[in-house]
Formats: structure tokens, sequence, C-alpha cells
């Protein structure tokens, strides 16, 4: 998967140099303005709208890119709600305790009031697995009606895992077949009061539920779908299941994770759609102990990086049940440590960033990455040393040296650093995650602190970077 590059690079970078393109490769990938994106539970949305941290973040991003992240409001919950339009509520639903998901719900107009409130494209996620079409439609239609930042239609959440007693359910059995066949009548039926406005596939069990497979049954109907999406958690926090930050991080298993998008996209962009992640994070079921870590932040960076690399063009990252959510990157007290992750690859990607390039083979701790601006001309560069440290004995670092990309014989450049005391560090209890050595965001996601950056000598056309194990760093070019 190596683009341009002087080595076959290993763990020390110390036996050649980097070679910056001077000018984007032809094999260079496409970068979507809302590549980092989010994803809202269906029943938690509101409250979400509710959290300052939330317009702020997103602010923040919109900022960093020069424009608003993509949102899509869906999830397990989006096929237990009925649409009430006389509700005067966005959403009316009861549990035992405030950190559970709803079992059933109704919701309102008002709902799709406050998705009309959200500055970039919105897909909302309806229900299919209780077969009531008619409630879905009109959902749809007032969705339509208010919201003119409205992208696209999911019609049902993860199919492959609904119960054997679902009403959608036929009488022969549920499987890939079925449930195409279903998706296909479904949009053939709503596109005449809709438009071509579905978002198709949404599965997560990939490859057997697939876009790829999809495609070919939809024959026609595909004229309804604008997208496609799949779903992506590279590891369960489900049912106890154990979680590892160390693999979670590893730069080698994001570009071999990763890589297992490229056919769904390919499918996608062949049929003439786009291709999304319209819900991912870094483990199932709200997330283990490994996602509010320093480490999910670094993983974050090298794994959006590696999703555009593999054409996928958005990847909406899942925000849950508020109040029980480990994945989430704010709530409605702390800031989590993912979203510095979040910030630093936004920064890297620009609002000038229009192509991207890995400059290393993808089967090494250490990751490098140019991005290049509209001209072609290579801008910034990160690397990212994905070797565990975990706060326990030395920290080990590497040192990476680039030539080429029109750098003088002498003189400087700079650098920016994403960093913290290990890659176990946590926010929301204590520990300091930091942006150019002192910038991290307050309570409500605003940016507090000074971030400054390190200045780096060339001699003789060569620029030498010192990161530490479990650290990232942009050099600005």
């Amino acid at each position: 998967m190596s683009l341009t590059i002087a080595i076959a690079l290993g763990i020390s970078l110390a036996a050649g140099a980097v070679v910056i393109p001077t000018t984007a490769p032809a094999s260079a990938a496409n970068v979507d303005k809302a590549l980092l994106s989010v994803s809202f539970e269906f029943f938690a949305f509101p409250g979400y709208t509710a959290i300052e941290s939330t317009a702020n973040c997103l602010a923040n991003i919109a900022t960093l890119r020069g424009a608003p992240p993509a949102v899509r409001i869906g999830g397990t919950t989006q096929d237990r709600a009925t649409y009430n339009p006389s509700l005067s509520t966005a959403v009316n639903y009861t549990v035992a305790n405030a950190g559970d998901a709803p079992d059933t719900l109704t919701y309102g107009p008002s709902f799709f009031t406050l998705a009309a409130q959200m500055k970039g494209d919105v897909t909302v996620g309806l229900n299919r697995r209780l077969n009531n079409q008619a409630n879905t439609l009109a959902a749809a239609l007032q969705a339509k009606q208010v919201m003119p930042n409205l992208l696209s239609i999911e019609l049902g959440n993860e199919p492959e895992f609904y119960a054997s007693g679902s009403p959608i359910i036929p009488g022969g059995g549920w499987n890939p077949a079925a449930d195409g066949a279903s998706q296909k009548a479904w949009f053939t039926s709503l596109a005449p009061s809709l438009g071509n406005i579905f978002q198709a596939a949404v599965y997560l069990q990939i490859p057997t539920w697939s876009t790829a497979g999809l495609v070919p049954m939809l024959g026609s109907a595909i004229n309804f779908v604008k997208t496609f999406s799949g779903h992506s958690y590279p590891q369960s926090a489900c049912g106890g299941a154990s979680t590892n930050l160390q693999s979670l991080l590893s730069h080698s298993s994001i570009v071999s994770y990763t890589s297992r998008f490229r056919s769904e996209a390919n499918a996608a962009h062949n049929a003439g759609k786009r291709y999304f992640l319209g819900e991912t994070n870094s483990a199932t079921c709200g997330g283990g102990g490994i996602s509010p870590t320093f480490g999910a932040a670094l993983w974050i960076v090298d794994y959006a990086l590696q999703a555009a690399i593999n054409g996928i063009e958005r990847q909406y990252f899942h925000q849950g049940t508020i109040g029980n959510c480990q994945y989430c990157w704010w709530g409605r007290f702390t800031v989590g440590a993912p979203f510095y992750g979040v910030a630093f690859v936004s920064e890297f990607l620009g609002t000038d960033g229009t192509k991207l390039a890995m400059l290393d083979d993808g089967t090494s701790a250490v990751a490098v990455y140019a991005i290049f601006d509209s001209a072609g001309r290579p801008v910034r560069l990160l690397v990212y040393n994905s070797n565990f440290f975990n706060g326990s004995g030395t920290r080990s670092s590497t040192v990476v040296s680039f030539t080429g990309g029109n750098l003088p014989t002498s003189g400087s450049r700079t650098l920016k650093r994403l960093t913290a005391p290990s890659a176990m560090s946590r926010v929301d209890q204590g520990e300091a995650v930091t942006i150019g050595g002192g910038g991290t965001f307050d309570s409500t996601c605003r940016n507090a602190g000074t971030q400054t950056r390190e200045t780096i000598s060339i001699s003789n056309g060569d620029l030498s970077v010192t990161v530490r194990a479990s650290e990232s760093v942009i050099v600005y070019l």
C-alpha cells in the first residue's frame, strides 16, 4: 500500500528517509470535508441538543475543516420508535434507570425541528423492523418538510440482528436475500412520495451482509438509493467481552482491519453512489474500558485516515446513551480523550486538504501520511507512533527523517504534538491529554490552554522528527 517512500519502513525508520512527494500521487485518496462526522443514538438525540458541548464540539470540527461535520440520527432505538404526529415533545419513553435505552418509544414533529438545526448534512434513521410502512412514511414526510439539511433516510438499522419475531420478517425466515428484497420493496413503495433519498444496506456483519451483495439484489430500485452505509466496530464490549487497547491502536492492525471496506466502497462507487461508515466507534455496546482513553484518540487519528485511503467518504462516530457511554466524545460534564484525536486529525486535514497519501507500507508500528492542497502541493505531514506505552518503564521514541517535498537545503519547519502520560490516560480521571503542549478543552468543549509549535531544523535537505511511543505529530511544510 506504499505510495512514495525511499525504504520499506521498519519500526526505527533509521535505514533511510521518507521521500515527500512534490505533488499528490495519482493514487492519493480524495478527502471529504465531513470525513469525521457524528452519529447520535435515535432516542438520545434530543438530549444531546440540550448539552452545550454538542454545538461547541461540532463547531470546533467545522472550524478546523472549513465545513460542518455531517450528522446521522439512528441506531438500535430507531427500530423501536413509532412516530406520533400529535406528540408535543420530541421523544417520549420510560426507562427503569437513566443509563438504559428504551425498549419502545414515540417521537413527534419537534424531533425533526431539532434535526433541522444541525449545521451539516443530516441522515435520519427510521423504523423498518416493525413493518409499519405508513407510520415510517408519515415521519419521513415530516422530516423532508422541515429539514433543509436532510441528506438521506435510513430504513432500519443493522437488520441482520432483527429477532425472529420481528414483524418485518416473512414466513420464510431472514437472511441477506430476504432483507435485500425488503429494502427493495420499501424503496420502491416510498420513493414516489419521498424521492431518491435512501441510505441502503446499514449492515455491521460484513461480508455476509454487505453492500456488495445488496447492490445486485436491488435491480432498478438502486435508482432510489442516494448513499450506502456500513457499520464498523473493531472490538466488542458486549456481554462482558474483553477489549484490548494495544491491539486497537496498532497501526498495522488498523491498516488490515480497515482494508476490508475497500470492496464495499468500490461496490457503491461502481453503482454511482457514495459509501459511508454510517455508524462506527472503538467497541460495540457503548464501548469498553479502552474507549475513553488517549489510545482511543490515537486510534481515531489513524482509523479516520485509513478510511479515506480505502474509499470511505465519511465516518459517523456513534454517540450513545448520555451518561452511559464509554466511547462518547463528550457528555454533560467532560470532553473525553477521544475528541482530542478528532481535533488533531481535523487540523492535519485542515481547511485546504483535498488529497491524502499514506507514505509507509502499513506493516510497522509507525504511520506516515501527507495531505495535499487543491494545487497538489504537500502542506502537512502526520507521523503516528503506535508502539504501546502503558505508563510503566521507559517510553521509547522513533526518529523519522524526511527528504523531498521541495524542502530547502537548510532552514526550519514547525510541528504540533498530540500527547498524554500514556495510552491509558483518561481526561475524565484527571490526566492531561494535550495538543501543542498545553491545548485542551474545557467542560463545554471550548478551547482552553495554549497550543504551541515546536521548531525542527532542516539540514542538507533532511528533516527529522522524534515521536514517542503512543504519540502523534503534525509537521507543517
